[in-house]
């Protein structure tokens, strides 16, 4: 089928287009430069059209996203929708956790294409490829973790980047992963022995191995094996204030290890995600404060690494992390339900309810500190939106944090009347009269996620051969005063006018329309030198044996998990 979709105001960063009105032509599936006269008129007058949002971290599928459906089922009565039989669309629930089918029709109808599951614990890698598989729409992928991992601390206490390689190798292709994702690099571990690490230069318990060496050392078998996305680090001491300082130093683990990767579009060697968290001054919760414009100029300054930000939407929540210590610390905190899982040999997670109020002292600056980061680091192609959903807020409230970029009086009517004096008085948000365009808000929803991910031959733009994911907005900067009708804004994004998926019609009207789309699964199919690997995987079956509670053959995820399977090669030593 061929479409066109003609007349939209048109937002595409990394084609350099900036709210040109002009015309994108379809076929098959991908962005073509021209269409026959048969083709199906798509009119956008008076809209924008943008590529399919991209989300570049986010807790949807897996072990402890099930544990946070289960354990709230007064989050589920917050956000159901019935069956419609009539497109096939099935029931679901949840606000902050919502289902399978739920995660699916809820970030298409922003305009959503494309969602990473963040945090993948190896051995539960078949489960959370079965919840991937079952959300609709959306193409996909899922970072397995790697900082708490035994054979991870045994090869860089020992200095061998080149098994850990392999080893990494091997994890990526047996679980289907995408990405290296490190969490707490060692504190996890140290968790299961009722501890924790602080700074980067402890020792995990029975391991001679830091944290700083294990970010470097997977920093550097990451660009050895030329992955597509950069290590994806969750740093250590999250949630603690003063902890900028910890954050700074993680950041200049990598700093001077080459990039080398596979699709040519990535050029920096780390990712920090959710940096909301790792952002915060003083000494204590009574001496709390922002350390935003100190992490955020460290951005500015350097060109090895992209970050997110976890950005607090002021909600009740879930939250969620293979960061287990930090759990039991928010738990000892609200006193909320909490709940824990060690898995073996690899990592570990924890859940519990937050509730982020307005009227609260520390939820309220960390909302500032979210803020800051995203107006004070200039370059938007260094800055990812997200609310490490659910962990800050569920990404059903993108829209309005997009509001919120987009309108100092937003920011401030919030600032003036319903946030704690904190917010004002132990950050700089007041003085900020930044206010991002629509050429921003694309990239920080769509060009930098997809750049940053190795995905941007495809993702992220509209250029010819991308594929046909476009979402276009009842919104007009020509007629609209977009700053002062922040409530419009919210609204507009939070249903967009369509959602092509493929060149297929995901959503109309703000209504998902089919729910048959199935989205693609992309990982990592790296290729190393056979003898290395051969040694490796004779260790790792040796370990198996002694350690693990399932035998070597039955570990990997079979090719039948996954019905549309994009492997991203690697390339060899």
């Amino acid at each position: 089928m061929e479409r066109i979709i003609k007349n939209g105001i048109v937002y595409c960063p990394l084609n350099g287009i900036d709210g040109e009105k002009m015309d994108i032509c379809i076929k098959d599936g991908k962005i073509v430069e021209s269409v026959s006269d048969n083709a199906e008129v798509i009119d956008a007058s008076g809209k924008i059209v943008m590529p399919g949002g991209v989300e570049v971290h986010s807790h949807i599928a897996g072990a402890k996203v099930n544990v946070g459906r289960m354990m709230r089922p007064e989050d589920s009565k917050k956000d159901a929708e019935a069956t419609n039989e009539a497109i096939n669309r099935r029931a679901g629930s949840g606000f902050s956790v919502p289902s399978t089918f739920m995660t699916g029709y809820r970030y298409a109808q922003m305009g959503y294409s494309t969602a990473m599951e963040a945090a993948m614990p190896p051995l539960l890698a078949r489960h959370t490829h079965e919840e991937l598989e079952a959300t609709p729409i959306l193409d996909h992928a899922a970072f397995p973790l790697f900082g708490n991992n035994w054979f991870v601390m045994d090869y860089l206490g020992e200095g061998d980047i080149d098994s850990c390689m392999a080893y990494a190798s091997w994890l990526l292709k047996a679980t289907k992963g995408y990405a290296i994702k490190i969490v707490n690099p060692v504190g996890t571990e140290a968790w299961g022995w009722g501890g924790n690490v602080h700074g980067l230069h402890d020792t995990a318990p029975h391991f001679s191995v830091t944290p700083a060496e294990v970010i470097k050392g997977l920093a550097q078998v990451n660009e050895k094996l030329k992955l597509p996305h950069s290590i994806h680090l969750h740093c250590n001491d999250l949630g603690h204030p003063g902890n900028y300082e910890t954050t700074l130093e993680s950041f200049d683990l990598p700093k001077g290890i080459k990039v080398d990767p596979v699709t040519g579009s990535r050029d920096t060697v780390l990712h920090a995600t959710h940096v909301q968290y790792h952002s915060y001054g003083g000494t204590s919760w009574r001496d709390f404060e922002s350390a935003a414009d100190i992490v955020a100029d460290y951005v500015n300054k350097s060109n090895h690494m992209t970050i997110d930000v976890g950005q607090v939407t002021l909600d009740e929540t879930t939250t969620m992390t293979a960061d287990g210590p930090m759990e039991f610390d928010l738990h000892s905190l609200n006193g909320l339900k909490w709940a824990n899982c060690d898995v073996e040999m690899e990592t570990g997670s924890g859940v519990v309810p937050f509730i982020y109020s307005a009227k609260a002292p520390v939820p309220a600056v960390q909302w500032a500190i979210g803020m800051e980061l995203f107006l004070l680091v200039k370059d938007a192609a260094k800055v990812c939106l997200t609310t490490d959903t659910p962990n800050a807020g569920p990404f059903t409230r993108y829209p309005r944090v997009m509001a919120w970029l987009m309108s100092n009086q937003y920011r401030t009517d919030l600032l003036e009347n319903e946030l704690h004096k904190w917010a004002q008085k132990r950050s700089s948000i007041a003085t900020i009269d930044r206010e991002y365009s629509l050429y921003e808000i694309a990239q920080v929803t769509r060009s930098t996620p997809a750049k940053v991910l190795g995905l941007s031959d495809t993702k992220g733009h509209l250029g010819v051969g991308a594929d046909a994911d476009i979402s276009i907005y009842d919104l007009n900067p020509e007629t609209m005063d977009l700053a002062a009708e922040y409530m419009t804004v919210e609204k507009k994004f939070q249903k967009a006018s369509y959602l092509l998926k493929d060149g297929e019609f995901a959503v109309k009207d703000g209504e998902v329309v089919n729910t048959d789309l199935k989205g693609r699964t992309f990982w990592a199919d790296t290729q190393i030198e056979p003898d290395l690997y051969k040694n490796v995987l004779a260790d790792i079956e040796k370990q198996f044996v002694k350690y693990y509670s399932i035998n070597f053959q039955n570990y990997a995820v079979e090719d039948s998990y996954i019905s549309k399977s994009v492997p991203v090669k690697g390339v060899s030593l």
